[in-house]
């Protein structure tokens, strides 16, 4: 099979096309046929650059969310078949008490190829009415915002929640999943397009953080009373602070990104005075909100931003357009036919 190996870390150029062998699944695995993959700046740029947190065994192929068809099945497998439509997230293992993720992508080889396989039980059905790049992105950032703001967050019909980055992959969805529970939705991003981008998928009202006085305008929208919620991801040290200012007495900032850093100002006596919680949550990926969020796609309900989808072959091109942040939506890789 064709796949996008690193042999080494460094810039997007050392991702090479090269021959592989396909694999075979294994016991309990089923082996797909990969018709989509996104290209995450995270779990795939900061792996390739070899910046990553966690350690990565070379040679490695990246790709944490391929969608695509089941091409075999190995043996005991009985919940999947044959020619069966069918996406993953990024978790092959949960972390435990004494062991971290496990990381498709990151601690396996990923979706940047034409095969991949995969522990049948991590895989999900995709509905008839979805495509795999949609499939892709859904399954990526649906249920792990889902879970954020409904598990760990405890956000409520009525809620302000402010939505950092809201043109991207999370945040994009965060404003679909907090809209899901009656919450009431302020999208903030750094762009005049991304602001329109992210009111158009259902947010309240759009506040553009480069141009305009962010806590001013978080006041101003909800009346004077502040956001309930800050949905985050970015953790740049002149965004953070000024997202937290926007907390209301008992607020909650969740975060689960650091694109900007990660190394951000807090102010501790706001936090103590006002009773205000930082929540740091991957939230947690599970069947049911997967099937929640793909059915939601299915019915239009949910909607993914697109940048761009390009051929496998273009990955250098992929990591670089993504680097640059000058798409608006998600770029998304596809293996020949």
């Amino acid at each position: 099979m064709r796949a996008v190996v690193i042999r080494e870390f460094g810039p997007p150029e050392v991702m090479r096309l090269e021959d592989v062998p396909t694999p075979a699944p294994g016991a309990g695995e089923v082996l797909m046929r990969v018709h989509a993959v996104s290209v995450n700046r995270t779990l795939d740029l900061a792996v390739r650059a070899g910046t990553y947190s966690a350690p990565v065994t070379l040679p490695h192929v990246l790709g944490v969310d391929p969608s695509g068809v089941v091409a075999a099945v190995g043996a005991g497998v009985t919940t999947r078949k044959v020619g069966e439509r069918v996406t993953t997230g990024p978790l092959l293992r949960p972390p435990s008490g004494t062991a971290g993720p496990k990381i498709l992508g990151v601690h396996a080889w990923g979706g940047y190829a034409e095969y991949v396989t995969l522990p049948a039980e991590v895989t999900h059905p995709i509905p008839d009415a979805v495509d795999f790049v949609t499939a892709t992105i859904v399954s990526r950032h649906g249920p792990t915002a889902f879970s954020m703001l409904r598990d760990h967050a405890r956000v409520k019909a009525g809620d302000w929640v402010l939505v950092m980055g809201a043109a991207g992959g999370l945040g994009s969805a965060g404003i679909q999943a907090a809209k899901y529970f009656g919450a009431r939705v302020i999208a903030a991003a750094g762009a005049d397009e991304r602001v329109r981008a992210a009111v158009d998928l259902g947010a309240d009202a759009g506040v553009n953080y480069r141009t305009q006085d962010l806590e001013q305008e978080a006041r101003r929208i909800t009346g004077g009373w502040g956001v309930d919620v800050v949905f985050e991801n970015i953790a740049d040290p002149e965004l953070f602070p000024r997202a937290f200012a926007t907390l209301a007495r008992n607020g909650r900032l969740i975060t689960a990104g650091a694109h900007g850093g990660g190394t951000v100002p807090l102010d501790v006596k706001r936090l103590y005075l006002h009773g205000l919680t930082v929540i740091g949550s991957v939230g947690r990926i599970t069947p049911e909100d997967l099937d929640l969020c793909l059915g939601a796609a299915a019915e239009g309900r949910y909607r993914v931003l697109i940048d761009r989808v390009l051929p496998l072959a273009d990955a250098a091109l992929a990591h670089r357009v993504v680097a640059e942040r000058s798409g608006l939506g998600k770029v998304v890789l596809q293996p020949p036919a």
